[in-house]
């Protein structure tokens, strides 16, 4: 639970502009591993509620927190920012506050995206599509329109 609310600090740090390299130094010798275990099996629970769509962008965090090349920085972002979304508390209650107790969520699984984007690759997208299609099906593809053949003119 430490390490959750640390990463969760990290997070509102971050997007404050505060400092927090004391909030990562507690982070040395995380198992990561078996956080981000953890940290998947939560993101399972909060897809039955929340949908497909809702869920992919948490499907592709996690995948960045599992690869070798992911800083600590980032592992605590994305800890923090999808354990915030998928836990029960908020700094803006929804109950309280409707629209402004779901912009917290996606601020903060936004935010986190656009700082690990460029570790988002195609295959993490597939594998958050095979995730995403075992927990709720596979997908329709959208049909695609084709051109209408003409007939050539006659000669």
């Amino acid at each position: 639970m430490i390490i959750t609310i640390i990463c969760i600090t990290i997070l509102a740090y971050a997007i404050a502009g505060k400092d927090i390299n004391k909030q990562l130094e507690k982070l040395k010798g995380v198992d990561w591993k078996a956080k981000s275990s953890d940290v998947f099996g939560k993101i399972g629970v909060y897809a039955k509620k929340a949908g497909r769509v809702a869920t992919k962008p948490l499907l592709q965090l996690y995948y960045v927190l599992t690869m070798g090349e992911t800083t600590t920085l980032e592992k605590a972002l994305i800890v923090g920012a999808i354990l915030y979304t998928v836990m029960p508390f908020s700094l803006i209650p929804f109950k309280a506050h409707r629209i402004l107790g779901l912009l917290d969520e996606g601020l903060a699984v936004l935010y986190v995206v656009k700082k690990v984007q460029n570790k988002i690759t195609p295959e993490i997208n597939a594998k958050v599509d095979e995730t995403l299609n075992a927990w709720f099906g596979v997908e329709e593809a959208a049909p695609t329109a084709e051109p209408e053949q003409t007939a050539e003119p006659a000669e």
